[in-house]
Order: C-alpha cells, then sequence, then structure tokens
C-alpha cells in the first residue's frame, strides 16, 4: 500500500523545496503517492514558473498520510498573503491530527514557519533554514530549536534546513519506510553520493570556511577538497597554491582560524562519516576518507567531538 504525499503549494513556493522531495520520492516508485493540493488551483513559483492542476484542501487524511510544507521565497512577503493565513487556520484544524501521530508533517526550509504560526511547533524540536531560525524561534517560543542541522524529527513532525536538505530528509524518509537499499537506489539514480543525516551540520566542511577571499586560501581548499583521502603534507599544497608552507599556514590560522592539518581533518570525517551512513565497515570508511586506521578515525572523532 502506497502512503500518500500531499504538498501544500502556495503563492511564491520554492521551485526546488517542492520539486527535490518529490522527485526523490516519486523515483521510489509505487511507495509513495503524490498529490499536490492548495487554496488556489495554480500558482507562480520562486523561479516564475506556472504551477497549475493544485486540488483543494481536504478536510482529512488517511491515517499514516505525509503533509509537506515547502518554503516560500520571501517568507515575510508570501507567508502574509491571504492564501497563506487560509493554510495557516487549516493546518491549526488539522493539529490534533498532526500531534496524535495520524497524519505526518514534513517542513522544508522555510515551510516550518508556516507551521509554526498555526501552533504546531510548540514543544517540538525542530530546525528550518539558518537565515530563518531567529524568527522561527520568535514565532514558536517553546519549541525546541536546533542550530546548524540538516533535519530534525520529532514524534512524527519533520523539519529541514534549507532548499537541497528536503532530498536529504526525503532520502531518509524512503529509508525509513521502504528500507537502506532503496534509499541507495533513489540517491545514486539522483547523483546523490552521499546521503547525509539529520546529525550533519547544515553548513559542513565544505562550506563552513568558505567566508573569506583570500585566493591561495581557496585554491588550498579547492585542492583538499577534491580529493581529502590523498596523503596530503603541508609542504605539497604550499608548492601547488605557489607560497611557502610556512605563509600558507598563517593564511589558514588567519582567514579560517584552523590549522591546513585540523582543515584537512575535518574533510576526511565528514568522508568517513557519510561512508558509514551508506553501510560500509569501519576500516573500510575509514581508509576511503584517507585514515590510516579505524583507530585514528576514532582519534579523529574524538579531537572534533
Amino acid at each position: 500500500m502506497s502512503i500518500g504525499v500531499w504538498f501544500v503549494v502556495l503563492p511564491g513556493v520554492l521551485s526546488l523545496d517542492l520539486t527535490g522531495p518529490a522527485e526523490t520520492l516519486a523515483l521510489a516508485g509505487e511507495a509513495f503517492h503524490l498529490h499536490f493540493i492548495g487554496p488556489d488551483p495554480q500558482v507562480i513559483t520562486s523561479i516564475g514558473l506556472n504551477f497549475s492542476g493544485i486540488e483543494a484542501l481536504p478536510d482529512s487524511f488517511t491515517p499514516g498520510s505525509l503533509l509537506v510544507l515547502p518554503g516560500v521565497c520571501d517568507s515575510n512577503r508570501y507567508f502574509e498573503t491571504p492564501q497563506a493565513e487560509q493554510v495557516r487556520r487549516w493546518l491549526t484544524r488539522l493539529q490534533p491530527q498532526i500531534h496524535s501521530q495520524q497524519l505526518n508533517l514534513m517542513c522544508v526550509c522555510s515551510g516550518s514557519l508556516l507551521a509554526a504560526k498555526a501552533g504546531l511547533m510548540n514543544g517540538v524540536q525542530c530546525t528550518t533554514h539558518h537565515d530563518v531560525l531567529v524568527r522561527l524561534r520568535a514565532a514558536a517560543p517553546t519549541a525546541q530549536v536546533k542550530d546548524n542541522r540538516i533535519f530534525v524529527e520529532d514524534r512524527g513532525i519533520w523539519t529541514s534546513a534549507g532548499i537541497t536538505s528536503g532530498i536529504d530528509l526525503s532520502l531518509h524518509l524512503i529509508n525509513r519506510y521502504c528500507g537502506p537499499k532503496a534509499a541507495l537506489d533513489v540517491a545514486r539514480e539522483m547523483v546523490v553520493w552521499f546521503r547525509r543525516s539529520g546529525d550533519d551540520p547544515q553548513l559542513s566542511p565544505w562550506l563552513r570556511y568558505r567566508n573569506h577571499i583570500h585566493p591561495a586560501v581557496h585554491r588550498a581548499q579547492d585542492l583538499l577538497s577534491a580529493t581529502p583521502e590523498s596523503a596530503w603534507d603541508v609542504q605539497e599544497i604550499a608548492d601547488k597554491v605557489h607560497v611557502s608552507s610556512r605563509h600558507l599556514s598563517r593564511l589558514f590560522q588567519q582567514h579560517l582560524g584552523i590549522s591546513v592539518r585540523d582543515y584537512l581533518e575535518q574533510l576526511r570525517l565528514a568522508v568517513a562519516e557519510q561512508r558509514l551512513l551508506q553501510g560500509q565497515r569501519m576500516e573500510q570508511a575509514a581508509v576511503a576518507a584517507g585514515f590510516s586506521s579505524p583507530r585514528q578515525l576514532h582519534r579523529a572523532r574524538a579531537r572534533n567531538a
């Protein structure tokens, strides 16, 4: 029996918030049956495309259904429209079904704000895009808002961070309902080779230390990010980016606040964790990430805990 998935489509909906999870779940075959619902029969999305064929908001759902609230391109504007207010009132009426877990809820990006406005996040562990965390806390003061998380689950309510994290959460749900092989098959079909988990930070090592403008440091980061498993030493990296090893070390401390070796270790840790999520054994994951042994991986984990 397939699970009904109901996407709420509002004007200004972020296209990838909607189509990312929809495509991911659709690739799982008959396991999920997708519906698109909303106050209007057609809307203009964030990229200007006209999305039509939208069904009316239903009054009830088959137990076990999944309701999806995608984000919008400007939540200050599009969550203040008459259509958003209609959905907010409708969500409030659904609160008993959601809190009793007869109806599961998935919020992508700023979709959690609309859920919070409907009173659905009170006392719930949740997250959202890092730019919207303050507003989520204001909208739901009793919610347990988690910083820097890809997605969070709490009693049948799933919330995810920005945009592409909806794909990660959808893969997690496929794993939950259909098993790890089905999730891995869909990830491979989508060329999403490494499925992130809810515990992964929104700002991964590949992004977290990129907020600078020094070209030599960026070149060094590009090299390390491309093949973190390689046997890099500081002198080799410095030679490739045309600075001295001492100067490169100073630049990393100045612009990133960490050493070259610590940066490389964080990249390797991220790769190892991704490999473990895919079902590889500890020894395989450690070697694939560039660690000499599982013991070295455990030590790196302890240092970065």
